[in-house]
């Protein structure tokens, strides 16, 4: 099935001009799917290289710029160029001086994706010789908006404009959201849409991660403990994560299991969210929650639901601030006696949006009202499972179906 993903709204754009386009993200979401799609859309099909492929490397051994010999062979863009796509290069040594010189030699002719996953990300913290050259974009599994096939748009001021917009759209993707929430983000479980398919491929996806992706790009050497990790942490979906708690389980010391979750991190299994502290009294400061980028190893229908909702605004947001539209990031709020909301968006330093997140409608609790207060009056909204829910409750207070407002 093609999926025009939304990435592809932002990380071909002209608008981000000489520069390669890194687009990195969880092992099968779609990375080289997406590129060589884009490819065929420009007709540049041909210009596609996979690193994996012992052929390609050998025709960089005998001839560093040996695609030059493909390049007229596709016609070029509008702006006068043409796209070519280094697959996997990441996993060649020396890549990162290797892809300085395609950029610095061919930069005036061709614009370059580059797609991948851990080591991608980790040279974008890091920082090196190829600052400058490139633009990140990240690609997460599939949200409720690309399978349903809608445009993803830019944010609006204010967050209030957001939410009215959904709540006078009365359209519900109730079957939709039931496949992700049964099948994962993940392109290929989704589209197979088989039970005993996706319990495989979930052990198998695990398993091969591990032993290939985190092997190479972690000094960690007792790398089956973090599979024992990986058991742990569904049950733990969506509460502050004690390490702690975690280093008796494992019998291991604070930091090692510090260093197993940044690993998990790194390779795209897990992500964490931060609580805010920010005039918010007796707020917890160090906690983060830990959340699945497949959403479906989260146990229980409350905490896989709650996943869900997590990986729907860590897409949104990182579309938004990848295609330049601003800062934004995902926080929890939760003060010291468990007064907790769900999620807060916050745009360039500043409270957005509060977020909170039931399976069925019911009234808005206090703490919600007296965080959107402290937060600077922002908008709160509450995100059910429950379908046929859009209502405001109050001055800016909303509460609407998954289904409607993803």
């Amino acid at each position: 099935m093609d999926l025009a993903r939304h990435i592809t709204q932002i990380a071909f754009s002209s608008e981000f001009g000489r520069q390669m386009r890194f687009i990195a993200g969880p092992r099968q979401a779609g990375k080289t799917t997406t590129a060589r799609q884009f490819l065929t859309s420009v007709s540049s099909s041909a210009l596609y290289y996979n690193w994996d492929n012992r052929a390609i490397r050998d025709a960089y051994i005998k001839n560093n710029h040996f695609f030059s010999t493909d390049i007229y062979n596709c016609p070029p863009t509008a702006e006068g160029k043409r796209w070519v796509c280094m697959d996997e290069i990441h996993k060649y040594p020396d890549w990162k001086n290797i892809l300085k010189d395609f950029f610095d030699s061919f930069h005036e002719d061709l614009l370059f994706i580059v797609t991948g996953s851990a080591r991608l990300d980790m040279m974008r913290k890091s920082g090196d010789s190829l600052t400058g050259r490139y633009f990140h974009f990240r690609l997460n599994p599939i949200i409720l908006s690309e399978l349903c096939c809608q445009q993803n748009t830019p944010p609006p001021d204010y967050a209030t404009k957001w939410v009215k917009e959904r709540l006078d759209t009365p359209t519900y993707n109730n079957i939709e959201m039931q496949s992700l929430l049964r099948y994962s983000g993940f392109p290929e479980p989704l589209f197979t849409s088989s039970d005993r398919f996706h319990n495989r491929w979930k052990s198998t996806y695990l398993d091969t991660l591990i032993r290939e992706d985190l092997r190479e790009i972690t000094q960690i050497k007792t790398l089956e403990k973090t599979a024992v990790l990986m058991q742990l942490l569904p049950e733990r979906i969506g509460s502050p994560l004690s390490i702690n708690s975690l280093t008796g389980l494992l019998n291991c010391s604070f930091a090692t299991v510090a260093n197993f979750l940044n690993a998990l991190e790194l390779g795209y299994l897990i992500f964490r969210i931060q609580p805010y502290s920010n005039k918010i009294a007796r707020s917890i400061k160090k906690e983060k929650k830990v959340y699945f980028y497949d959403w479906t190893r989260a146990e229980g229908e409350g905490a896989k639901f709650e996943n869900y909702v997590a990986m729907e605004f860590k897409s949104r947001l990182d579309f938004w601030q990848d295609g330049g539209y601003g800062t934004f990031e995902l926080y929890y709020v939760r003060d010291r006696d468990g007064r907790e909301s769900d999620f807060l968006v916050v745009k360039d330093s500043l409270p957005w949006l509060l977020i909170e997140v039931k399976l069925k409608r019911s009234p808005i609790e206090y703490q919600h009202k007296k965080h959107s207060q402290l937060l600077g009056d922002i908008p709160f909204i509450q995100i059910v499972h429950e379908e046929n829910v859009a209502e405001k409750c109050g001055s800016g207070l909303y509460q609407m179906s998954a289904s409607r407002f993803f």
